[in-house]
């Protein structure tokens, strides 16, 4: 029983999610009060009502002491986790004990990252993020919830069930021959080649990857590109295995597809499609020939008319990625190779230097705001910010270049004016307190300028011609068709523990993680009973991947408690966690503490809040004069082996696993 809520402090539902079991006990607690003859509650008003109590409470105790409380549990043991971003409160809940705290607290930080990539800082104003999440048009609401939703639900398996989203880190294909063909055929033909060519319309590829289900390929960045943090990507995994689920059990070979997977039966070709679906590839079966009674067929065809439409396939989703200066809009392409191999595509759009002019005023603006409620005042407000008549001149020439580029900016010159005469003005009040609101104004301001560049509904028919994305496909289906079912394979079976058993007795499984560039190796985990595996069939296989997810969620609550390694005895096996820094040699630096996090932070990882550029920000204080590098080891041993043994183990496994982290894919 589960569900997740947006709200703001009007007690407004923006969005929410909710699993069948808490929808029909929701319906079921609302149902039994309606009298005989109502109607029953639209079920949006019913959760409306539920959580009504809750949200008016935490914004009592915010405004009366400034504090809310995070968690509470019920009667009969339901968990809700809570937590306020500026002006919306996030509300997890868990009914069925399937989810901790520290899971539900983590749902609720990737909620907010996944609002983050869609709409960039529009996020950081409650109004303008509110017409976002809860557009006026219904249709267009329940489009939206449905795709957020969706990508909830991609979240929760992959994190379920695949290792790089356990510990947040991106898995690479280890075929380094192969990795290294493909970025230079990123590089000097596909990129190159689009990039030369004038129906771009004004876009510039800056990053090129190829997925093979949640597993990366090859990656490739231009020069000019900013970097694309491991956060973003695994962000953008997400949204690719939206678009285009891996269908293909986790056990399956390309010799049990080719046996199994196709039923006999008498095929018909599909019919050609039309010219704007031609650069997706239909990853369905050909339909078989069979009779359907006429009206069955009609009342089909009724019922597909009322769906949404389907989206143009060559149209790019907005998305906003994390740069130096700002989030930095893209337009993506996910273009399906084949079923499980996606080619995607991030672009530059045109006029994007306009979201680090609007970020660099947004910044001043933010840090003036947060003094001001310090209680600093006149010159102390603006120290450290670049002079406020610079700023002025900048602003207001800035203003003038927006209007002329067909964007409403009267708002904004309305709240520029009304801030000058209270700031600079000898009969305004100054840079005091009573500048507040006008600062607040002035950020929604910018934020809306920001939207109207570079919100989704905005982008009008701006993209790569279809020709050159279809180009694209062909390009890249030609270079892999022989490595196609070798890929697909190699994604399941990318490292198999048999290689290490010799050299490591003993040792059942191991997750290693290069913090620093944010990948990971780690063995295969297969958990179904269709096939045989290195740990058996599916039952013993299902209580090994048990253990280690186990593993991962002690170490990570250890790790923000501020402990660096972690070893413990479960029953016939025996734990070790451990994290280090090395410099760019190789050579291990010396230990230091690392900082606890508050109980009410983000919880360890890289897609909740970049935990690890945080902490190698830290360490690097320390060692300016090294190129700092974070590792993590997690390792699951068999107990009847010695202490020593397994330490030892640990030391010299990390050794082995170093070299093979260092080609470079991002």
């Amino acid at each position: 029983m589960k569900c997740l809520l947006v709200a703001n402090e009007s007690a407004e539902v923006l969005f929410y999610w909710t699993d069948t079991e808490f929808e029909q006990r929701v319906q079921g607690q609302y149902g039994v009060s309606q009298e005989e003859g109502e109607r029953l509650p639209a079920f949006e008003d019913s959760i409306n009502t539920l959580f009504a109590p809750i949200i008016i409470s935490c914004s009592t105790m915010v405004d009366r002491l400034g504090e809310n409380y995070t968690s509470f549990s019920t009667e009969n043991n339901h968990i809700y986790v809570l937590h306020q971003f500026e002006e919306c409160l996030y509300i997890a809940v868990n009914g069925d004990g399937d989810e901790t705290e520290e899971d539900l607290k983590r749902k609720i930080f990737v909620m907010k990252k996944l609002t983050e990539i869609m709409f960039g800082m529009v996020t950081l104003s409650g109004s303008l993020l509110r017409k976002e999440l809860r557009p006026q048009d219904t249709e267009q609401r329940n489009r939206l919830w449905k795709k957020l939703r969706s990508l909830l639900e991609t979240y929760s398996r992959l994190r379920e069930n695949d290792q790089s989203f356990l510990v947040e880190a991106v898995e690479r294909l280890i075929h380094p021959t192969l990795c290294e063909q493909c970025i230079e055929f990123l590089e000097r033909r596909l990129v190159q080649q689009i990039n030369s060519n004038m129906d771009r319309m004004g876009e510039e590829v800056l990053h090129a990857f190829i997925l093979v289900h949640t597993k990366l390929l090859a990656f490739y960045s231009s020069r000019n590109a900013s970097n694309l943090y491991s956060s973003d990507l695994l962000a953008l995994i997400i949204l690719v295995q939206d678009l285009y689920p891996s269908k293909i059990n986790l056990d399956d070979t390309s010799e049990e597809l080719e046996s199994s997977s196709v039923p006999e039966a008498f095929y018909t070709p599909e019919p050609s499609p039309p010219e704007r679906e031609s650069v997706r590839q239909r990853s369905d079966s050909p339909p078989v020939f069979q009779f359907v009674d006429p009206d069955v067929q009609m009342a089909e065809d009724s019922l597909q008319t009322l769906e949404a439409p389907i989206p143009d396939p060559s149209a790019p989703y907005r998305v906003f990625l994390e740069a130096k200066e700002c989030p930095m809009p893209h337009s993506m392409y996910c273009l399906p190779l084949w079923p499980g191999i996606t080619l995607v595509l991030l672009t530059k759009i045109p006029n994007s230097h306009v979201a680090t002019s609007v970020c660099y005023f947004l910044e001043a603006f933010v840090k003036l705001e947060k003094r001001l409620c310090e209680g600093h005042e006149g010159a102390a407000a603006m120290r450290g910010q670049p002079s406020v008549q610079e700023q002025r001149s900048r602003l207001e020439k800035l203003i003038k270049t927006w209007a002329g580029m067909d964007i409403q900016t009267s708002q904004l010159q309305n709240a520029w004016t009304d801030f000058k005469n209270k700031a600079f003005s000898r009969s305004g009040s100054g840079f005091t307190r009573d500048l507040l609101p006008s600062c607040r104004n002035m950020k929604t301001q910018l934020c809306g300028v920001y939207r109207q560049f570079f919100a989704a509904d905005c982008m009008g028919s701006q993209r790569l011609a279809p020709h050159l994305q279809e180009r694209a496909l062909s390009m890249v289906q030609e270079k892999l068709m022989d490595w196609k079912d070798f890929l697909l394979v190699k994604s399941k079976r990318n490292i198999t523990m048999v290689s290490y058993l010799e050299e490591f007795p003993g040792l059942i499984h191991f997750i290693y993680v290069d913090r620093s560039n944010g990948q990971m190796i780690a063995p295969s985990l297969n958990v179904t009973d269709r096939t045989v595996s290195e740990l058996g069939k599916g039952p013993l296989a299902d209580f090994v991947k048990k253990k280690v997810w186990s593993l991962v969620a002690t170490a990570q609550r250890y790790l923000q408690k501020g402990y660096a390694t972690v070893t413990l005895r479960d029953g016939d096996y025996f734990y070790c966690y451990f994290l280090w820094f090395e410099n760019e040699t190789g050579y291990k630096l010396e230990v230091i503490d690392i900082p606890s996090s508050p109980d009410d932070s983000a919880p360890v990882g890289m897609l909740t809040c970049d935990y690890y550029r945080k902490l190698l920000r830290y360490y690097s204080k320390k060692h300016q004069n090294d190129v700092v590098k974070c590792y993590e080891l997690f390792t699951v041993h068999l107990g009847v082996i010695p202490n020593e043994y397994i330490l030892q183990h640990c030391s010299q496994l990390a050794r082995k696993l170093w070299e093979p982290t260092r080609i470079p894919l991002l």
